[in-house]
């Protein structure tokens, strides 16, 4: 008698402890919910904003160059996104993932004239107003410039900043912008094309110029970076995430070190075939001097010919040379003579 009803008390205290931790399962999984629904609104609204700046940078760049180029916006396409889905049983495979481009040219412009890609920076980025100096003193010289958007770019919402290929696809979107420039638009010369970038932008035009030496006679690579394997040791989990990222590469270096070297310039400098100049700065926040560093000796270990400048704690650090100041003018203008002896803007 006395177990039963040991038995019924204990089999009373059992109900009464798990009613509440029950509710507190249901309390949690419902605000794990409502957190997910949030942070889903917030990601849709964060690239909602993206779009709403490209429109104001778009306008920008039609008003703010018009005195000096013609400026357009062209929707063009790159090689398929192999992460898209199959629609209507259209293989991902026969459907090139499509892109914009600014497309620059110089109002002052007569016969052929010598074509730049400009690739911008960025792990997810766009070409923004930023550049757009840069962009007036390429107009002024006489260079035909193409800004790709490529794949990974803010402003054209989640689909698009979800099929990234940071070192890999986007590369070839740049060289799809090169050959519709070279297609489509009377004023280029196809055997005067150069490529240039800062940043991740300056990561694109040396992979471009290692895969693609017969399509661009010369290169400029400004503070790039060089060597994803190093880069994700001295930066933090919130920059490594974007690379982790399930829609991306989807795991650490440190879990596939092959995948990281395959997308940085410092590990495929052998392949370098045309005109280089490479500039970096030892007070880079960004891009540590010692990714760059290595790029460079990566390149005359293989042998190459090219040129290159460490600027010494220049002020500015990552954007030392994007800038207004002297320096950074003094600095441009050795990158407009480099690219000059090879393209010839002024004939």
């Amino acid at each position: 008698m006395i177990d039963r009803l040991r038995l019924g008390l204990l089999l009373g205290l059992l109900v009464l402890t798990a009613a509440p931790v029950a509710r507190a399962g249901e309390e949690k999984a419902d605000a794990d919910q409502v957190t997910q629904a949030i942070d889903k609104r917030f990601t849709a609204l964060d690239h909602r904003l993206d779009e709403l700046q490209k429109q104001v940078d778009d306008v920008l760049w039609f008003t703010r160059l018009a005195d000096v180029a013609d400026v357009d916006k062209v929707y063009l396409t790159g090689p398929p996104n192999p992460k898209g889905k199959e629609i209507y049983g259209i293989a991902n495979s026969r459907h090139p993932l499509r892109f914009h481009a600014y497309t620059f040219v110089p109002r002052k412009a007569e016969g052929q004239r010598p074509l730049l890609v400009f690739p911008h920076g960025g792990v997810h980025a766009d070409f923004t107003t930023y550049y757009i100096h840069i962009v007036r003193e390429l107009m002024d010289q006489g260079y035909v410039v193409i800004a790709p958007e490529y794949r990974g770019s803010t402003g054209y919402g989640k689909g698009f900043y979800e099929a990234i290929d940071y070192g890999g696809l986007e590369v070839d979107d740049n060289v799809a912008a090169r050959d519709w420039a070279v297609e489509n638009l009377g004023q280029v010369d196809p055997k005067r094309v150069g490529i240039l970038g800062w940043s991740h932008g300056g990561l694109i035009a040396l992979m471009a110029a290692f895969d693609h030496p017969d399509k661009f006679q010369v290169a400029y690579a400004g503070v790039p970076v060089s060597d994803l394997v190093a880069r994700m040791g001295y930066q933090d989990q919130e920059y490594r995430d974007l690379y982790e990222a399930p829609y991306h590469i989807g795991k650490p270096a440190i879990d596939d070190v092959d995948e990281y070297r395959r997308r940085s310039p410092a590990w495929n400098a052998e392949k370098l075939r045309i005109p280089l100049l490479v500039h970096t700065n030892t007070s880079d926040r960004d891009v540590n001097v010692i990714e760059v560093e290595h790029l460079i000796q990566a390149l005359k270990a293989a042998g190459k010919t090219f040129e290159y400048k460490i600027y010494k704690d220049a002020p500015g650090g990552h954007s030392f040379n994007r800038m207004d100041t002297r320096l950074a003018r003094e600095s441009r203008a050795e990158v407009y003579a480099f690219l000059k002896r090879y393209l010839e803007p002024g004939r």
